[in-house]
């Protein structure tokens, strides 16, 4: 039986866009429709992206159900930008993120992103283009180690990718799982299982997860009204790096300007303005959505500044 999807910080992120009757919002990450539903039934007007076909096709009820405030967009988030002005809506009240892996794709086990249940070793979000399988079996020892240890911040990259080069073929998550607890020596007691780095840093290569979030945060400033909100929600340190410096960045927080310096220019106009501190779970959320443990919110309100061509 699998978890209910329950969408992570769902009343932190209401409270932050404030939706109503006729508040064009973006759920540029759609999933099981969590956001959408929650937005919708206070009278906003829902653009809705996933790269994922199942989530697409799982949707349709929802825009029937909603007679044409919730449209569907099988596109990146990243595209978010180009697929609005193709259909004729230049900017938007709010977007939200949710960024990373659904529950509903970690608990269909032929998809292969976890290795809770044997699957094959595949982990594409959008069902297209490399597998996680093909990069493993086909990839130099040194590119396989290079991608645990950036995205997995996996200490041993280079004794893992040793084991996996020396398995290969590698077919199954389960068999993928099997070769690195070998290499590093797990102990069915051990608190957290090793193989959850390796299965982390595979999937964001292969989904190329944090060049998407890049994109997608330059996107939503350039379509996002002056007064719109932005907010982000996160799941490890290294998407919550990336949505911490942006906001920071488009704040114009932490430049420095010295009094001592006659004639020095100032920056650009901020993009972004009241950023908020990282917002985390409540124990009693937790309690009742374990997944949402690691989840890290962000928001920030779009001031009328140009955006900028190339956020990060």
């Amino acid at each position: 039986m699998t978890a209910p999807h329950i969408p992570v910080l769902l009343d932190e992120v209401i409270a932050a866009i404030g939706p109503r009757d006729g508040l064009a919002v973006v759920d540029a990450t759609f999933g099981a429709g969590g956001y959408s539903v929650a937005l919708l039934d206070r009278g906003a007007r829902v653009y809705a992206f996933d790269r994922d076909p199942n989530a697409i096709r799982d949707g349709a009820d929802l825009v029937r159900k909603y007679d044409g405030r919730l449209s569907l967009h099988q596109e990146r988030f990243s595209e978010m930008r180009a697929e609005l002005d193709r259909i004729g809506v230049a900017q938007v009240d709010a977007v939200v993120m949710d960024i990373g892996v659904s529950s509903m794709q970690l608990d269909q086990g032929e998809r292969g992103f976890a290795f809770s249940s044997d699957g094959p070793l595949d982990m594409r979000m959008s069902q297209t283009g490399e597998s996680a399988a093909d990069f493993l079996n086909t990839a130099e020892e040194a590119a396989i180690a290079d991608v645990l240890y950036e995205y997995g911040e996996e200490r041993q990259s280079r004794r893992v990718a040793r084991a996996i080069v020396a398995a290969r073929p590698l077919e199954t998550t389960g068999e993928l799982a099997r070769v690195v607890r070998r290499a590093l020596g797990y102990k069915p007691h051990d608190k957290k299982d090793p193989a959850t780095r390796t299965f982390q840093a595979v999937r964001i290569h292969v989904n190329d997860e944090l060049g998407e979030l890049r994109a997608g945060l330059t996107a939503a400033e350039a379509i996002l009204k002056d007064g719109g909100v932005l907010a982000v929600v996160s799941f490890h340190s290294l998407e919550d790096r990336i949505v911490k410096r942006f906001f920071k960045q488009a704040s114009g927080a932490g430049r420095a300007v010295s009094r001592h310096l006659p004639g020095e220019l100032p920056g650009p106009d901020p993009v972004f303005t009241k950023v908020s501190k990282a917002i985390r779970p409540s124990e009693a959320e937790i309690e009742r959505n374990p997944r949402s443990r690691s989840s890290t919110l962000r928001h920030a309100i779009r001031t009328a500044a140009p955006a900028r061509e190339a956020a990060l």
